[in-house]
């Protein structure tokens, strides 16, 4: 498959983060991008390039829509936990990709998924729209391609972790100092997301994205502190910590849902779950995952430190 002939492609989730960095790089590159929100115009984040469409993923209507003329979809779920209403959301995406015959849909699952069935929401509803989607795709002559993340870079480059990190040269995470984690920046996951839009041989593939290597936390920030140029030290969050600062900023039910996965990672279930793979998904989707350290020099660390020069 061709990248050079323009693309209209369909972002769902095109308002948050992960799907928000899809739609940029899709618009840097000449395509044409839509998008489905309920936000009204005032809310509605800056995304040149991108036509928003009004509607919910709850109706059919409002999918099908936004799928209209769409040659491939991009599609990541909102911070919703409840496995009915993920469930429907992924039925509507699905029988709108069919209607209007999209040639290639990439599912962003948010997070790796373990092999066996756990009593994590944040897991099983994302393993259930994998399996609608799977399933109703099949025939369908739509090619499906689902690309399972570890953990962003970008959680670190936020208000919760920026201060800490510029001004103490601390790195606290909800993650067992040991478990090796390959993680990724929203840029790359774009990066990987184009690519599963794109090249050839993928369709029907279940790919396990991240960074080029799997890092420990003390390793995390031993690439933090040559990013940084300055000392960094890594500290194990309590999950529940993490959950109650979350629960703030997207509401008690996001947050249980969120907080799930580094509950089950803390009690050592999945100790490898996010770890890097073989180097299977980079070269199937030919990207190169930027170093942690280059990653983490680029960002504007200044914003959070009173010593400007300390963290640049």
């Amino acid at each position: 498959m061709s990248d050079q002939i323009p693309m209209r492609v369909a972002v769902v989730g095109a308002t948050g983060f992960q799907g928000g960095a899809t739609a940029r790089l899709l618009a840097e590159r000449n395509h044409r991008i839509r998008t489905l929100t309920r936000k009204p115009d005032s809310e509605r984040p800056q995304l040149a390039g991108t036509a928003f469409v009004s509607g919910d993923l709850a109706d059919a209507d409002d999918v099908r829509h936004l799928f209209e003329r769409a040659t491939h979809a991009s599609v990541v779920m909102p911070l919703v936990y409840d496995a009915e209403t993920v469930g429907t959301y992924a039925r509507n995406i699905a029988h709108a990709a069919r209607e209007t015959g999209v040639r290639r849909l990439v599912y962003n699952s948010n997070t790796r998924v373990p092999e066996s069935s756990t009593n994590v929401a944040a897991f099983e509803t994302r393993r259930l729209a994998e399996t609608v989607l799977r399933e109703s795709l099949r025939g369908s002559g739509v090619e499906l391609v689902v690309l399972r993340p570890p953990v962003y870079l970008d959680n670190l480059f936020s208000p919760w972790n920026g201060p800490a990190l510029a001004k103490d040269g601390v790195l606290a995470y909800p993650l067992p100092a040991d478990t090796p984690v390959a993680w990724i920046s929203h840029r790359d996951l774009a990066e990987a997301v184009y690519a599963a839009l794109t090249v050839d041989g993928v369709a029907g593939r279940t790919l396990d994205i991240g960074g080029a290597r799997s890092l420990t936390g003390d390793e995390l920030a031993d690439a933090f502190a040559r990013g940084l140029g300055r000392d960094v030290r890594y500290v194990p969050l309590a999950p529940h910590v993490f959950e109650e600062g979350l629960a703030r900023a997207v509401g008690p039910q996001a947050a249980a849902g969120v907080a799930g996965i580094y509950h089950y990672m803390a009690s050592g279930a999945g100790p490898d779950l996010m770890a890097a793979d073989d180097g299977g998904s980079t070269e199937a989707l030919s990207v190169r995952p930027a170093p942690v350290d280059e990653w983490v020099a680029r960002q504007p660390w200044q914003i959070w430190s009173d010593d400007t020069a300390a963290a640049s």
